[in-house]
């Protein structure tokens, strides 16, 4: 079942209307209102390791992790995996964290995509666009460019605040086990392999 999508909060003025219809309108806005950069106009592309890294897992686990007390960032849905934005550099972190947490030899199905990566740009209306198409869960927000001494991680909220990535991936790797284990189950019960790669596309 999926989740109910929140439609985006954006003023009078700031949303995509305000920069005409179409995927150059989308590209324009999340370069304008988030100074994120993209790439192409059809689909448009977020490029990650910039201004995010985007941690992704089976959209079942991140359908249970968006129900557990753990502050994330902008949170997005593609096909059968999810998209939790975390601060740059946090793609990078990810296998060491896994180690020290202990999740390493277990390997959840848990990834990161960082410098070099991209992402299809989600529609800002939600449910807007083709089946299966990627949209937002948890909306990015755009705000007002911080002071010198505030470094800017824009669409993070009007705190300009990451998630905690320690937090938020011991977290996402729990949901990841927990639902490997119901898999595993599930297919000891029907007599079948359930253990399918995911991909994030």
């Amino acid at each position: 079942m999926a989740l109910p999508v929140p439609p985006p909060r954006s003023s009078p003025g700031t949303g995509p209307d305000s920069f005409g219809p179409g995927p150059a309108a989308l590209a324009r806005w999340y370069e304008r209102k988030l100074g994120w950069a993209t790439e192409g106009r059809a689909p448009v592309r977020l490029l990650t390791g910039v201004r995010f890294d985007v941690l992704e897992l089976p959209a079942e686990a991140g359908r249970a992790l968006l129900r557990r007390p753990v502050r994330t960032g902008p949170v997005l849905l593609s096909s059968d995996r999810m998209g939790l934005l975390v601060a740059p550099g946090g793609a990078d972190e990810l296998p060491g964290l896994l180690d020290w947490l202990e999740w390493g030899p277990v390997a959840p199905d848990l990834t990161a995509l960082g410098a070099g990566g991209r992402i299809t740009a989600p529609a800002l209306r939600g449910g807007a666009g083709s089946p299966g198409a990627a949209l937002w869960l948890r909306p990015p927000e755009p705000r007002l460019p911080p002071g010198p001494a505030l470094p800017a991680l824009a669409g993070f909220g009007s705190g300009g605040d990451a998630p905690d990535l320690v937090r938020l991936v011991d977290a996402a790797a729990t949901e990841c086990h927990r639902v490997r284990l119901s898999r595993a189950r599930a297919g000891l019960r029907d007599g079948s392999a359930s253990d399918q790669p995911l991909a994030f596309s």
